[in-house]
């Protein structure tokens, strides 16, 4: 009985740690991105996304104006809505930062767009992506890929 209630909370302590091995969070002066996720791609899909989150935890806003990763040809910040039946999307030049808020990049809205993947984007691997910031400067972080159809990052992220 001991012997079980210690391997349940080395196991419980184990799956916690390896949890928190999972997280993907970064800080770049007062900037906090958090769970940046892509979702897999089909081999004949040209394009992919990325979607994250930035708190700005200054007193003063701050601007995403620039975004790029080695995994396509280009990379833009894209905005999307859907009206009725039909959605559209358009190119942003720039995602502007308030001061103590958070902007999230999610499905159905701002987006990173990847344009002209070079290989497809296989589920449980990660990429890279470089953030420049008009103030706090540039970070590269690593984005995971989920499965195919996944509306948000996985658990422990």
């Amino acid at each position: 009985m001991i012997l079980r209630d210690m391997l349940g909370g080395f196991l419980a302590l184990f799956i916690a740690v390896a949890s928190a091995g999972q997280t993907h969070h970064y800080k770049l002066g007062p900037l906090q991105i958090d769970d940046p996720w892509s979702r897999a791609t089909v081999s004949a899909a040209p394009n992919g996304v990325v979607y994250l989150t930035i708190k700005n935890t200054s007193t003063a806003p701050d601007k995403l104006i620039d975004v790029a990763s080695p995994v396509s040809d280009q990379a833009q910040v894209h905005d999307m809505k859907v009206e009725g039946d039909v959605s559209q999307m358009w190119l942003v030049g720039s995602v502007e930062l308030p001061p103590g808020r958070t902007v999230t990049l999610a499905p159905n809205g701002l987006h990173i767009m990847l344009l002209g993947l070079k290989k497809p984007l296989e589920a449980a691997q990660t990429f890279p992506v470089t953030l420049t910031f008009e103030k706090a400067g540039s970070i590269t972080i690593d984005v995971p890929v989920e499965p195919l159809g996944a509306t948000g990052p996985s658990q422990g992220s």
